[in-house]
């Protein structure tokens, strides 16, 4: 069964290619007409415009090529999937804003500095302006909505690209009214204002990625939701050392997790694998690694030069075979107290167990503890679940 983390993905896809699409034949129809109209209506802020629609047509096509990629499945070189080159492609769309703002003010400004040669604007370019201003408001919006519904930050920086779109427009059509009366030099200011707009948003784009490339974390909301559904997690004491970093839209989470130091090891990987899969019905999260652990070891860690364990089975094993005892398990607990030992014997009868009480009266404990490094040595026996039953059973056969 697909995780809703795939299945947001996949319809994240199709909005993406959907919306792009919408945009793409939009973006050909108006550059067509700005380009053309700018041409004949002596227009520059229009020939600006019209640029500008180019440059979002190869935004489109790069958004396109970007979302095709970024879904594809991980493999040995991108063992956690391809979601960065949305990422990519937003930083490649500020560059490219950037230089199509650049250019544009540089046009505007060497036609300023000859106001003489700037000839009188048609009526026809301001049609064309106004109609692009409500095509590029209404794209936006369409793209704003389908972008935050699949919670795309590609998307949504397309969409506002898109209304940077409209807002230049506007400028371009108040440039342009204001030649129609006369003043021609505002058609040159209006082309150069969309300039330093475009040149603006492509910052913004830019370093807003550049941001995700560096692992930007996750925002601090985001985080405490994070943090809240590790601390649900039956067995989850506390958490510490909680770090994210994003992955084009998605992030990779990093946890520490405290459980009670004396559970089993599977039990504390139960724990953990629990966490982990209430982790990943965060659909903000990629993936997650929990690290589990008995204390905070941000502010406490075992003392170093402890025993290990190979070496206090071994001594332990010894101390009891002297005096004819076997140990059935040997459990240790590395704490930031010390070192903690606890020694199973295997059970046994009850005419057994005393012998072996016996026996073990003669272990020297105290100085097996202190042979050992422990703070505390501990001695207890099995307990055989099966006897009282086979003590019925042959108590039975008896009768």
């Amino acid at each position: 069964m697909p995780s809703s983390t795939t299945v947001h993905s996949a319809e994240k896809h199709h909005v993406a290619r959907k919306s792009t699409f919408v945009s793409i034949v939009l973006n050909i129809v108006l550059m067509s007409a700005q380009i053309a109209i700018g041409v004949f209506a002596h227009s520059q802020a229009l020939i600006a415009d019209g640029i500008h629609s180019l440059a979002d047509l190869v935004s489109d096509f790069v958004v396109l090529l970007a979302n095709r990629h970024s879904g594809a499945e991980p493999d040995a070189d991108h063992n956690y999937g391809h979601s960065r080159y949305e990422t990519v492609a937003s930083l490649f769309l500020g560059a490219l804003l950037i230089s199509v703002g650049v250019g544009m003010l540089w046009r505007a400004g060497t036609r300023l500095a000859d106001l003489q040669d700037i000839p009188p604007v048609h009526v026809s370019a301001l049609v064309v302006a106004l109609v692009v201003l409500v095509s590029k408001e209404g794209l936006f919006r369409y793209m704003l909505r389908e972008a935050q519904r699949v919670r795309s930050a590609m998307l949504i920086a397309n969409a506002w690209h898109a209304r940077s779109d409209a807002a230049s427009s506007l400028v371009v059509a108040l440039g342009i009214v204001g030649s129609l009366f006369g003043m021609r030099l505002l058609d040159p200011i209006a082309a150069a204002i969309v300039g330093f707009m475009v040149a603006r948003m492509g910052w913004v784009f830019g370093w807003d990625a550049l941001q995700d490339l560096s692992d930007r974390a996750l925002d601090e909301p985001a985080t405490a939701d994070v943090r809240a559904l590790l601390l649900s997690t039956p067995g989850v004491r506390d958490v510490h050392q909680l770090r994210t970093r994003k992955m084009g839209d998605l992030a990779l989470v990093d946890a520490h997790i405290l459980v009670d130091p004396f559970i089993s090891v599977s039990e504390g990987h139960y724990i953990a694998e629990s966490a982990r899969t209430r982790i990943l019905t965060d659909h903000r999260v990629l993936d997650a690694l929990i690290h589990v652990d008995p204390e905070n070891d941000a502010i406490a860690q075992p003392p170093a030069g402890l025993a290990p364990r190979e070496r206090i089975v071994a001594e332990v094993e010894k101390a009891f075979a002297e005096h004819g005892l076997t140990p059935a398990a040997v459990n240790l607990h590395y704490l930031s107290t010390g070192l903690d030992v606890e020694v199973t014997l295997p059970a046994t009868s009850r005419d057994a167990s005393d012998d072996d009480a016996r026996r073990l009266a003669h272990v020297d404990l105290p100085e097996l503890q202190r042979r050992l490094g422990a703070r505390k040595l501990d001695v207890q026996r099995a307990i055989d679940m099966q006897a009282p039953a086979a003590v019925a059973e042959r108590r039975a056969s008896e009768l």
